[in-house]
C-alpha cells in the first residue's frame, strides 16, 4: 500500500523521522496478507481454466464415441455398380455387405405441355375479358382468367406461375427464329411421374389454340402439343419391379441410395456392396488419438517433479480419478461371464488389435485389427456399438439405475457416451432438487472458492487502506506535536540567551 494521493506528505523535520518512508512499511508489512489471498484466488482460477481444458477433452472423447455408439454410425461401406451411366449408387453404416441386380426399365418424366405457336410474345391474345386457361396437376385445379387488353403471351405465363401453387411453371419459348419468331406457351409440371400430369385441360382464349387430348391407357400422347407424358420410373432390383415417381430409389434397400440414370431394359447392373475398413478404422484411430490426448493430459496433471512440484493445477484432485475411472469402466468394464462366452475373440479391446500401453495409452496393432474386421466385421461393430438400443426401465433420474442399459446389448462406446453424459449434465431430480454433473459441481466449488476470496481480499484492503489512513493521522499529530515543541525550545533558548 502506498500513502500518494493522500495530499499529505512528510518532511520529518520536526521529529527528524522519515515519516513517509515508515509508513510505507508499515502498511506493506499490513498488506501481506493480501498477497496471499491473492496466490489462493489466482490457484483457484488456474484450475477452473485447467478444469475447462480436462472436460474440453472428455467431450472431445465422448463425440468420438458417439461416431462408433450405434451399428450404422460405426459401419461404412461402398457400393459399386458394373455398369457406368445407368445409375448412381452410395452407401450408408445401415446396409448390408452382399450384391444386387438392377434393370432400369425406364426413367420418370415430368408431364409438359406448348400451345401453338404466336408471331408475338407481347401481342394480346383474348378477344374479350374472362376468356380461360385451366387444368389440373396432381389434384390441384389451376385456372387463370384474362383481361383483353392485357393478355399476351408473357402475361399468360406469369398469371400461371403466379396461380400455380408450385406444381406447374408456364414458360415462353421462341422456337421459330429471330426473323420468324413462334412464341409457344410451354406448361411444366414440377414434378415428375403419372400422379403428377397436367390434366383436364382446357382453353377458350381466342388467339391462342392447344390440342388438348390427353395421352391413352398405355401413357402415349394423342396430342401434338403433349410434348413430354408424364411417366414413373421402372425398375426391376432384385428381381423385383419397383416404380416410383421420380428417378429416386435410396428406399428400396435399407442403406443404399439409389439414383435412376438412363433406362435399358436389356441391361442388368450388378450392384456389390462391400464393408469399407478403411472408413472403420479411420473411426477407430480418430478414437485412440482423442482418448491418448485425454489420457496424456492426466499423465501430467497426476505427475510431480521434486525441483518442479506438480505437473499441473488439479495435480491430486479427485476429479482425476474420479471421471477416469468411469471412463476405463466403460471401456475396459467387460464381465468374466461376457469374455469366458465370447468364442471368437470379440468380447475385450485388446483381441481386436487394441490394447493399453503401461502408460495408459491405447496403441492400435494394424495386422490383427484388419484380421478382426475382415474375419467378423459384424461381431467387431458389436463390440462398440448398441444393437438393441438403450433402456433404463423407466427409472428416475436421480437414480444410478437412470443410466443403466437392462437390454441385452450395449457397446463399449454407448456405454462410454453415456457415462460421459451422466458427468455432463444436469437435471431436476425428486422434489425439484437440482443435481449437477461431476464437471458442474467442481466449477461451482472452485467459483465459490474464487467469490469468496475476492470478497476476502476487498475486506482486507479496506483494512489496510484504514490503517493507512491512521498512521498518517498519527503522524500528522506527531509532527504537529514535535512542532509545538520545537518552537517552544527555541523560544526558551532565546530568552535565556537575553539575559546571559
Amino acid at each position: 500500500m502506498a500513502i500518494n494521493g493522500t495530499g499529505i506528505s512528510f518532511s520529518g523535520l520536526a521529529s527528524g523521522i522519515d515519516s513517509s518512508a515508515l509508513i510505507q512499511k508499515l502498511v506493506t508489512l499490513e498488506g501481506l496478507p493480501i498477497k496471499l489471498l491473492e496466490a489462493k484466488k489466482e490457484t483457484f482460477q488456474d484450475k477452473l481454466s485447467t478444469l475447462g481444458t480436462f472436460k474440453g477433452l472428455v467431450k472431445d472423447l465422448q463425440t468420438k464415441a458417439k461416431t462408433l455408439a450405434t451399428k450404422s454410425d460405426f459401419l461404412s461401406f461402398k457400393a459399386s455398380a458394373s455398369l457406368e451411366g445407368f445409375l448412381s449408387v452410395s452407401a450408408s453404416g445401415a446396409a448390408t455387405e452382399g450384391v444386387h441386380t438392377v434393370t432400369v426399365n425406364k426413367l420418370a418424366a415430368v408431364d409438359r405441355w406448348a400451345f401453338d405457336g404466336v408471331a408475338s410474345k407481347t401481342a394480346n391474345l383474348a378477344t374479350v375479358d374472362g376468356q380461360q386457361i385451366s387444368f389440373s396437376v396432381g389434384g390441384t385445379n389451376i385456372s387463370v382468367t384474362t383481361v383483353a387488353n392485357d393478355s399476351s403471351l408473357e402475361q399468360i405465363a406469369a398469371d400461371i406461375n403466379t396461380a400455380g401453387q408450385g406444381k406447374v411453371t408456364a414458360s415462353v419459348v421462341n422456337a421459330g427464329t429471330s426473323t420468324s419468331p413462334s412464341y409457344q406457351l410451354v406448361l411444366t409440371a414440377t414434378e415428375s411421374g403419372a400422379a403428377n400430369r397436367i390434366t383436364g385441360l382446357t382453353n377458350n382464349i381466342a388467339g391462342l389454340n392447344i390440342n388438348t387430348a390427353g395421352p391413352n391407357g398405355a401413357g402415349v400422347a394423342q396430342s401434338p402439343n403433349n410434348i413430354t407424358v408424364g411417366s414413373d420410373a421402372e425398375a426391376v432390383i432384385d428381381g423385383l419391379t419397383i416404380v416410383r415417381e421420380d428417378n429416386d430409389f435410396g428406399d428400396v434397400i435399407t442403406g443404399l441410395d439409389l439414383q435412376l440414370q438412363a433406362a435399358d431394359p436389356t441391361k442388368t447392373i450388378t450392384v456389390a456392396v462391400d464393408p469399407n475398413t478403411e472408413v472403420i478404422k479411420t473411426k477407430l484411430k480418430d478414437f485412440v488419438d482423442t482418448y491418448n490426448k485425454l489420457i496424456e493430459f492426466v499423465n501430467k496433471q497426476n505427475s510431480y517433479n521434486q525441483e518442479s512440484g506438480a505437473g499441473g493445477d488439479l495435480f491430486g484432485d479427485s476429479i482425476l480419478k474420479s471421471v477416469m475411472g468411469d471412463i476405463r469402466q466403460a471401456l475396459f468394464g467387460v464381465s468374466q461371464t461376457t469374455v469366458a462366452n465370447d468364442t471368437e475373440g470379440y468380447s475385450m479391446l485388446s483381441l481386436v488389435g487394441i490394447k493399453s500401453k503401461t502408460n495408459g495409452m491405447l496403441e492400435i496393432d494394424n495386422t490383427k485389427l484388419d484380421s478382426k474386421l475382415a474375419t467378423n466385421i459384424d461381431a467387431f461393430a458389436d463390440l462398440f456399438a448398441d444393437l438393441d438400443g438403450f433402456s433404463n426401465g423407466g427409472a428416475a433420474q436421480n437414480t444410478p439405475a437412470y443410466y443403466t442399459d437392462i437390454t441385452a446389448d450395449s457397446g463399449l462406446a454407448a456405454s462410454l457416451d453415456r457415462a460421459i453424459d451422466k458427468m455432463m449434465k444436469t437435471y431436476t431430480g425428486q422434489g425439484g432438487n437440482v443435481l449437477k454433473g461431476i464437471f458442474d459441481t467442481r466449477s461451482e466449488t472452485y467459483n465459490t472458492s474464487i467469490s469468496k476470496l475476492s470478497k476476502d481480499i476487498a475486506a482486507k484492503e479496506a483494512q489496510v487502506a484504514k490503517f493507512q489512513e491512521t498512521l498518517i493521522a498519527r503522524f500528522t499529530k506527531l509532527e504537529e506535536v514535535m512542532g509545538g515543541l520545537n518552537s517552544q525550545g527555541a523560544s526558551l533558548q532565546a530568552a535565556l540567551a537575553g539575559l546571559m
